[in-house]
C-alpha cells in the first residue's frame, strides 16, 4: 500500500495553497470568466457569514474578550494603597467581574436580542 499523505493540494502548506489559488483567480479574471460580486451580492454574503459566526456563542464570547482587552490597553491598571505598587488586574479577570461572568453576560445579552426579533 502506498503512502499518499504527501500528495495533492490538501497536503500542501497553506501558503503554497494560497499561492496556487491566487494564480487561478488571476487567470480567470484575465480570461473574463471570473465572477465579480455586485454590491448587493457582497452585502448578502457578508450578512450570511455574520449570521453563521454569531451562532457559535463561545466564538463570539472570545471575540468579546479580545475586544475588551484591546479597548482597555491589555488590562486596566489598579493602584493599591502603596503609590509605587501598581497591579495589573488582567490576571485576576476584568474589572467588575471575572472573565467567565462577562462571557455569560454576553451570552445572556445575545439571547435577549434574539427574543426581540
Amino acid at each position: 500500500m502506498s503512502d499518499t499523505s504527501k500528495r495533492g493540494f490538501a497536503s500542501m502548506d497553506e501558503d503554497k495553497q494560497r499561492e496556487i489559488a491566487s494564480k487561478g483567480g488571476h487567470a480567470a479574471h484575465e480570461k473574463g470568466t471570473a465572477h465579480e460580486f455586485t454590491s448587493e451580492e457582497a452585502r448578502e454574503a457578508g450578512r450570511k457569514g455574520g449570521e453563521t459566526v454569531s451562532q457559535d456563542r463561545e466564538h463570539m464570547a472570545e471575540i468579546g474578550r479580545e475586544g475588551g482587552k484591546h479597548s482597555h490597553g491589555g488590562g486596566r491598571k489598579k493602584q493599591n494603597d502603596d503609590a509605587d505598587d501598581i497591579e495589573d488586574t488582567e490576571s485576576k479577570g476584568t474589572q467588575g467581574g471575572t472573565r467567565e461572568q462577562h462571557a455569560e453576560a454576553g451570552r445572556q445579552s445575545h439571547k435577549n436580542k434574539n427574543k426581540d426579533k
